[in-house]
């Protein structure tokens, strides 16, 4: 079996178990209702219900209790049962939002931009990370690697998170194309991990020379020790883009959509909710506008997207 292959199944492996926090093509929209987030009211079944999906973490997969829990806080406070959904494509997310099917979703900057631009999608709320509302793309090579810029990548292998991803596709693109290449003239092989935590332990562990990743998944994972991220170090850092916000559909009723928005601003002022974000690594959650993605934008149009 060549390399190319022994790659996309471990690959594949992989991604089956991880947490994505970009999206993937080619998915049919499904919504299973089934997986509800514990409500400390006994009687649940009476209770109204909101769709909230999670279709972006700015933690590791590791973080998907934490997300549930934050959804938990949010039914409590809601007096609601909340379904938790989770999809792979933002393609379908998109599509769910569009359709009424979701109320709220967890998403990328670039399925933001597009569900804006198409449908009236609504950003709600966005996390503070370090005092920012903004993060990067990490270029990343193992710790031991002689590689020192992104142009010493010629030849080597590459692994991209997803081919709508800013961070993990269209980042990397963008500094091919300001070299006229592109992935195939530039790269001996490359991939799709799918989740940018796969992608940092793909690097770590030598199957690929280096990687493009989400700065938070990354920082997240070196503050807390992780072997896998100790194992790579940053060649390559990008400008800042709009953090990963919290968006609403368009037409959510304006009085859920105003407590919801209130629920997580003040979210850090209670003891239960700020022990939830300090796991998450979120400060608090602010208002952000839509300009904040003007700079994914740019790169979206500079690369005919």
């Amino acid at each position: 079996m060549d390399r190319r292959k022994l790659l996309r199944i471990w690959f594949i492996l992989l991604a089956v178990f991880s947490f994505t926090g970009c999206e993937r093509e080619g998915h049919i929209a499904r919504v299973d209702f089934n997986d509800t987030v514990e409500i400390e009211d006994l009687r649940v079944s009476e209770m109204p219900e909101i769709n909230i999906c999670v279709g972006s973490m700015i933690t590791p997969k590791e973080g998907y209790a934490y997300y549930k829990a934050l959804l938990s806080y949010i039914g409590n406070k809601l007096k609601m049962k909340v379904n938790f959904i989770e999809k792979e494509s933002y393609a379908e997310v998109n599509f769910l939002l569009e359709e009424g099917k979701i109320d709220a979703a967890f998403v990328c900057g670039g399925p933001y931009i597009d569900g804006h631009d198409k449908f009236a999608l609504e950003l709600l709320v966005a996390p503070q990370v370090d005092g920012k509302t903004v993060y990067y793309s990490y270029i990343i090579v193992h710790k031991d690697s002689s590689i020192d810029k992104f142009a010493e990548l010629k030849g080597k292998t590459f692994v991209f998170v997803d081919p709508l991803s800013n961070s993990g596709k269209y980042y990397p693109t963008y500094l091919l194309q300001q070299m006229g290449e592109s992935a195939e003239t530039f790269f001996k092989e490359y991939n799709y991990s799918y989740a940018h935590d796969t992608s940092i332990r793909a690097v770590a562990e030598e199957i690929v020379d280096a990687a493009a990743v989400d700065s938070l998944i990354w920082n997240y994972m070196e503050k807390n020790n992780s072997t896998v991220a100790k194992a790579t170090r940053i060649i390559n850092v990008s400008l800042p883009y709009g953090i990963p916000p919290i968006v609403v559909r368009p037409g959510l009723k304006k009085d859920l959509k105003d407590k919801l928005k209130r629920i997580l601003l003040d979210m850090h002022l209670d003891s239960r909710g700020k022990e939830i974000l300090k796991k998450m690594g979120i400060e608090k959650f602010v208002e952000i506008g839509d300009s904040n993605y003007n700079s994914i934008r740019e790169i979206r149009e500079y690369l005919g997207k």
